[in-house]
């Protein structure tokens, strides 16, 4: 059974970067494409993008580029990489499987807060 840990989270000014990590238990990692979500103050839950075995990065077009993932299948960890951060980026960020189905995944880690704020 796999346990997602995500850490990195913090306050940022607007316009900065951060980058977070996850931490994957489990030996199934590897071959499984990895997703970025959040979770904005009052939003349901979205994907941010999702990073695939071979490490292609997708995120969504609305990011315009700003973030992007990584992985490491030696280590198990994904990573997302954010910059030109703005105040609608604040929200609590989750690793998890990318599965069409997303939404019905059973169990989540506790992610990590970012707060972007002047």
């Amino acid at each position: 059974q796999i346990q997602l840990v995500e850490s990195g989270g913090g306050l940022v000014q607007p316009g900065g970067s951060l980058t977070l990590s996850c931490a994957a238990t489990g030996n199934i990692f590897s071959t499984n494409d990895m997703g970025w979500y959040r979770q904005a103050p009052g939003k349901q839950r979205e994907v941010v993008g999702f990073i695939t075995t071979d490490g292609n990065s997708h995120s969504i077009d609305s990011l315009e580029g700003r973030f992007t993932m990584s992985r490491d299948n030696t280590k198990n960890m994904v990573y997302l990489q954010m910059s030109s951060l703005r105040p609608e980026d604040t929200a609590v960020y989750y690793c998890n499987f990318y599965v069409r189905q997303w939404k019905q995944i059973a169990y989540w880690g506790h992610g990590t807060r970012v707060t972007v704020s002047a």
